[in-house]
C-alpha cells in the first residue's frame, strides 16, 4: 500500500505537469497575434476562405473552448470540420498537420523508430562506458589511467557534437571507408545495415555525454569511498569487490541515475543536431521541417509529446529510485 500511494501520487503530479505544459504551449502558439488559419487558407485568401477555415479548423471558437477541444481530442479524439470533407484525428490527437494532410501523432510514429534507434543505442553506450571510466578513474585516483580518463571526459565536455559528428564522418566515412556516412535502414529490413548506419551517430553521442558521466561517477566514487560505512564493510571482511559494487557504487550511482533518465527523455524527444549531421529522418529533423514552414500544429503536438517523455523518464527515475536508494524506499 506504500508503494502504490507513492506510485499514484507520482503519477498524479506528472499528470499535473503535463496539463501545465499542454495549456501554456496551447496558449504560447494559439493565443498569439499568428492565424493557424491565416496559413492555411491558401493565395489568394479572400476574408471569405479565411472564414472557412476558421470554422473548419476551430479557430473561430473562444479561447477556452478551443482549449478544450485540444485537450480533449489528446484523450478521445478530434474531427475537424463537417460532413464528406471533414478530417478525424484518432485519439491520442496532438492535432493535425493541414500541410502535410496527417494527424501529429501519425506523423511523429512514423518518425520516433529513427529517433529511439540512436538514442537508445548512444544512452546505452554513454551509460556503460561513462560509468565504468568514472569508476576506475576514481578507483586509481592520481594514475596514468585517472589522468587518460579525465583527459578524454574534458574533450568530450568541450567537443560540439555537430563537430564530432563531421570528424567521424570524415575519419571513418570518407578515410577509412569503414562505416555509412548517412542515412537510415529499419531495423526489420535489415539488422546489419541497421547497426553499420547507427554506429557512428551513437558514438558521436555517447563521446559527450560519457565525459560527463565519468566525471560525475568518479566524483561520487570518490566521496562515497571515504565514506564510515565503506571503512565499516571492510573491517567485516567483505572483498574489496562487494564493497565497491553493493555499497560504494550503489550509493554513486543515484545522481547518475537521475541525469540518465532525463538525458534519455529529452534525446527521444528529437536528437536535432545528430539527426541533421548524419542525414537521418527523425523526429527532431520533423521539428525543423514544421519550424520553417511554419507548422503551428505539428509544432504545438511535438512539444507536448517531447514534454510528456521528459516527463514520463521522471516518473520512472522517480520508481528506480525506490529500488537503488534505500533511504527513498524507507521515506515512501
Amino acid at each position: 500500500m506504500t508503494m502504490l500511494r507513492f506510485i499514484s501520487t507520482r503519477l498524479l503530479g506528472m499528470l499535473l505537469v503535463l496539463l501545465v505544459v499542454a495549456t501554456v504551449t496551447y496558449a504560447i502558439f494559439y493565443l498569439l497575434p499568428t492565424n493557424p488559419a491565416q496559413l492555411a487558407c491558401g493565395k489568394p485568401c479572400t476574408p471569405d476562405n479565411l472564414a472557412r477555415a476558421e470554422e473548419f479548423m476551430g479557430t473561430n471558437l473562444p479561447w477556452y473552448q478551443q482549449l478544450w477541444e485540444f485537450l480533449s481530442g489528446i484523450v478521445t479524439g478530434r474531427t475537424f470540420g463537417h460532413g464528406a470533407a471533414a478530417v478525424v484525428c484518432s485519439a491520442p490527437c496532438f492535432g493535425y498537420s493541414f500541410q502535410q494532410n496527417a494527424s501529429v501523432t501519425e506523423l511523429i510514429v512514423s518518425r520516433f523508430p529513427v529517433t529511439a534507434s540512436i538514442a537508445v543505442g548512444a544512452a546505452i553506450l554513454w551509460l556503460v562506458t561513462g560509468v565504468s571510466g568514472g569508476v576506475a578513474s576514481a578507483l586509481k585516483r592520481g594514475t596514468w589511467m585517472d589522468r587518460t580518463v579525465m583527459t578524454v571526459a574534458i574533450a568530450g565536455v568541450s567537443a560540439p557534437s555537430y563537430l564530432v559528428g563531421l570528424l567521424a564522418i570524415l575519419v571513418f566515412g570518407f578515410t577509412l571507408g569503414w562505416l555509412p556516412t548517412g542515412g537510415y535502414v529499419p531495423l526489420t529490413e535489415d539488422p546489419v545495415q541497421w547497426f553499420t548506419h547507427l554506429v557512428l551517430p551513437w558514438c558521436t553521442l555517447a563521446f559527450i555525454s560519457a565525459a560527463i558521466y565519468a566525471r560525475l561517477t568518479r566524483g561520487q566514487m570518490i566521496e562515497q569511498m571515504g565514506e564510515d560505512y565503506v571503512r565499516t564493510a571492510r573491517a567485516k571482511g567483505l572483498a574489496e569487490r562487494q564493497v565497491i559494487s553493493r555499497h560504494a557504487l550503489r550509493n554513486a550511482i543515484i545522481p547518475v541515475v537521475t541525469i540518465f533518465g532525463l538525458d534519455l527523455g529529452a534525446l527521444l524527444g528529437g536528437t536535432v543536431i545528430t539527426e541533421k549531421v548524419f542525414s537521418m529522418q527523425g523526429i527532431g529533423a520533423l521539428l525543423i521541417d514544421a519550424v520553417h514552414s511554419v507548422d503551428l500544429q505539428l509544432v504545438v503536438g511535438f512539444t507536448l509529446f517531447a514534454a510528456f517523455l521528459i516527463v514520463f523518464a521522471n516518473f520512472v527515475v522517480d520508481i528506480l529510485y525506490v529500488f537503488v536508494d534505500p533511504r527513498v524506499k524507507a521515506v515512501a
